[in-house]
């Protein structure tokens, strides 16, 4: 074994020898180590969801580097659960309202393409899933219920039933202890999932009896004629599975204390946690799949990679994060900015390095000639909508470049053409020079009028500084950039003036200069 990978201190490879040093007997005796990530499908899957795989594949990958024992990985969807309100982002919503507390999958599909709404989002969730090429095990509440799988384990609740509320009653308020069970039957007639009380446990039949409207049902709390609590219930898959690392929100950590006790009670030992800081929406509220603020899969995938989004999930995820359109491209750049690194770096370096996680130690090798934050203003200067036009600009910079040696790049273009076009033309405010602004901008056409072509990128943004240093003191320059943003680039921040002359060209920049003084 490397020991390099042992003595790694990026935070998956932490994770992976704490699990082995916690659970290595466990693991062994099973043969394999069990990870599981959770899905609550009552809305259309998320970023947060995608992140909770993403960051357990990671710690799977390492946990490969240091251990020869088989991994699996669950991803588990909680779909006998049943719809408390309707969420703000789907269509044709009127129809789930007719199916409030029915189980995810026992409600009508509103977009008309599964056999149930939980069975639609399941699908969402796996496609994307598979798209990225996780290797993964799609486990349904729903199926694992009714087909007998967690009887064993429901029995064992039932066994201890005195004992998980003697640990669950004293967490809740004093109205809620009054209905609170462990057990929540799902009603012959309605098809419902019943919050009520118990009112008997006949524990030698593996029956409850409950309360509704004065009349007392009795009903088996197996073969899918209950669901358990999500708390309990979670306690029970890890006990039932067997499970030995799990991720969770922040917002989870009382939750997962209690699961644990619970697991214990049960009689296993509950599996190694890993919480992970919220994402946050442009407001700085926390992301919603009911209320469908912040971003959607499709959305980051619609303007950048897949692997800029599994290197945004990697980047500190014990603090918060926010996920909205407008943090892409700094995301973009950083994920190119250590891709180009990770070629000179040791393997100590390499494996501290972010895009070793995101490519299991296998980053491609391309040399990075452009950021996104500079394809997007060559795209905004140009307002090109084909992508043949940005590549002549960046022949500007090398008119040898063969644009078949750079996929990453290619990719990087047709993605900012479609950003620009979403995010940035919408907002672009453009404002009119002052007379100093008017001059510092003449003298700047001017530069550009006699500018040696031979001249570097670095070079050009030394000549651009000098023209701002007439015209603005020295703790006053960034105002000077801060002018050519908001007046040729309609923006309030922009790209290094040097790199954007060098790729779009000097008589191009002079040309839409002389444009915005106009």
């Amino acid at each position: 074994m490397n020991n390099d990978y042992l003595n790694s201190k990026s935070w998956p490879f932490v994770e992976a020898k704490n699990l082995l040093k916690k659970r290595k007997k466990q693991i062994e005796d099973k043969g394999y180590a069990l990870f599981q990530t959770g899905y609550g499908p009552s809305g259309l899957p998320h970023i947060g969801t995608f992140g909770e795989v993403c960051r357990t594949t990671m710690v799977i990958q390492a946990f490969q580097k240091i251990s020869k024992i088989p991994t699996k990985l669950f991803t588990f969807s909680d779909d006998l659960d049943g719809l408390r309100k309707i969420p703000e982002n789907i269509t044709n919503s009127e129809i789930l309202k007719n199916h409030l507390g029915k189980p995810l999958t026992s409600i009508p599909d509103p977009f008309n393409k599964f056999s149930s709404y939980g069975e639609h989002n399941n699908e969402m969730l796996k496609k994307f899933l598979n798209d990225f090429k996780f290797k993964y095990d799609f486990k349904s509440s729903t199926s694992l219920y009714q087909k007998g799988e967690f009887d064993k384990s429901l029995l064992k609740v039932l066994e201890n039933y005195e004992k998980v509320m003697d640990l669950i009653l004293p967490t809740l308020g004093p109205e809620r202890r009054k209905t609170y069970s462990p057990f929540l039957p799902i009603c012959n007639t309605t098809g419902r999932v019943l919050e009520v009380p118990i009112v008997e446990v006949l524990k030698d039949k593996g029956e409850i009896v409950y309360e509704v409207d004065g009349k007392k049902i009795k009903t088996q709390v197996t073969k899918g004629k209950c669901k358990l609590q999500w708390k309990v219930d979670w306690a029970m898959r890890w006990y039932a599975l067997n499970v030995d690392f799990e991720m969770y929100g922040k917002d989870l950590i009382p939750s997962a204390e209690l699961s644990s006790k619970i697991c214990k009670l049960l009689g296993a030992q509950p599996p190694n946690g890993f919480f992970y800081e919220l994402f946050l929406d442009d407001k700085g509220e926390k992301i919603s799949k009911s209320k469908g603020n912040g971003i959607l899969i499709e959305d980051w995938l619609k303007y950048a990679s897949h692997e800029s989004l599994a290197f945004y999930m990697y980047q500190n995820p014990q603090r918060a994060k926010k996920l909205y359109p407008e943090v892409i491209p700094k995301a973009v750049d950083e994920y190119l900015n250590f891709l180009e690194k990770f070629i000179d770096q040791d393997i100590k370096e390499k494996l501290g390095n972010p895009v070793w996680h995101v490519h299991n130690g296998k980053p491609p090798v391309e040399k990075i000639i452009i950021s996104f934050a500079v394809l997007l203003n060559l795209v905004s200067a140009s307002n090109a909508e084909d992508q043949d036009i940005i590549w002549k600009f960046i022949k500007n910079y090398n008119t040898k470049l063969n644009k078949d040696e750079f996929p990453i790049l290619k990719t990087l273009i047709g993605k900012a053409i479609v950003y620009y076009k979403d995010i940035v033309k919408p907002k672009k405010i453009y404002r009119k020079p002052n007379d100093t602004e008017k001059n510092a901008l003449n003298d700047l056409v001017s530069l550009l009028s006699s500018l040696d072509e031979k001249l570097t990128s670095s070079e050009i943004q030394t000549e651009v500084f000098t023209i701002g240093k007439k015209y603005y003191p020295k703790e006053k320059l960034r105002d000077w950039f801060k002018a050519i943003y908001e007046i040729v680039f309609g923006d309030q921040q922009g790209p290094r003036m040097g790199s954007f002359i060098k790729f779009y060209g000097t008589k191009e920049t002079k040309e839409l200069i002389e444009s915005k003084i106009k």
